[in-house]
C-alpha cells in the first residue's frame, strides 16, 4: 500500500499544474451556484424577491453544475492533502480540508432541495421536521467554499509563474 501510495503522490507531483488546473476549473464552476443560491434562495428569503430565477434548461444546467461539486471535493482535497503530505501538519491546508468537506455534510444531509423547500414554504417547515434554521446552516457550509477557491486560484497562479507546466509538458509529452 504504501509503495503505491508513493506512486500515486510521485504522478500527482509531476502532473501538479494540471491537477490544480482541474481542481480550480471545477470549483469555479460552483460559483454559478453560489451566485443562484445568493440571488435567488437567499434574496427570496430575506427580501421577499428573486434577483435569479431558474426554470427548465436552466434549473437542469444548474443541477448539473451542482453535481460537478463531487469530483471539485475530491480534486481539491487532494492538493491540501498533498500539501500536509510535503509541508507537514499546518493550520491553514487542515482548515480548508474541513471547510471543503463540510461539504458532503451539505452535499448528502441538507440539500438544496431541502434548503429551497424550507424557505419557500411561509411555516419555515417542509414536512421533514427539520427546523428551518438548518437551511441557514447549509447555506453557511455552501460559503465557506469560497477561501479555498480562492486559495487554490493563488495556487495555480504559483503553479504557472514556477513554470511547472512547461516541465510537464517536456517530460510527459516531449
Amino acid at each position: 500500500m504504501r509503495h503505491t501510495l508513493s506512486r500515486f503522490w510521485a504522478w500527482y507531483e509531476r502532473h501538479y499544474t494540471l491537477n490544480v488546473a482541474i481542481a480550480v476549473g471545477l470549483f469555479l464552476l460552483q460559483l454559478v451556484h453560489l451566485y443562484w443560491l445568493s440571488a435567488d434562495v437567499v434574496a427570496l428569503r430575506l427580501t421577499g424577491e428573486s434577483y435569479f430565477r431558474l426554470e427548465g434548461v436552466l434549473r437542469v444546467l444548474i443541477l448539473l453544475v451542482d453535481y460537478t461539486e463531487i469530483p471539485a471535493l475530491v480534486a481539491t482535497s487532494l492538493v491540501y492533502l498533498n500539501e500536509l503530505r510535503r509541508n507537514g501538519l499546518r493550520a491553514q491546508p487542515i482548515l480548508f480540508l474541513l471547510f471543503l468537506n463540510s461539504q458532503w455534510l451539505h452535499l448528502f444531509w441538507i440539500t438544496d432541495e431541502f434548503v429551497v423547500g424550507q424557505f419557500g414554504a411561509g411555516d419555515g417547515q417542509d414536512g421533514s421536521g427539520i427546523p428551518a434554521w438548518l437551511a441557514w446552516v447549509a447555506i453557511g457550509i455552501d460559503y465557506l467554499e469560497l477561501p479555498v477557491i480562492v486559495d487554490t486560484v493563488r495556487k495555480l497562479v504559483a503553479a504557472l509563474r514556477a513554470r511547472r507546466v512547461g516541465t510537464f509538458l517536456r517530460e510527459e509529452l516531449g
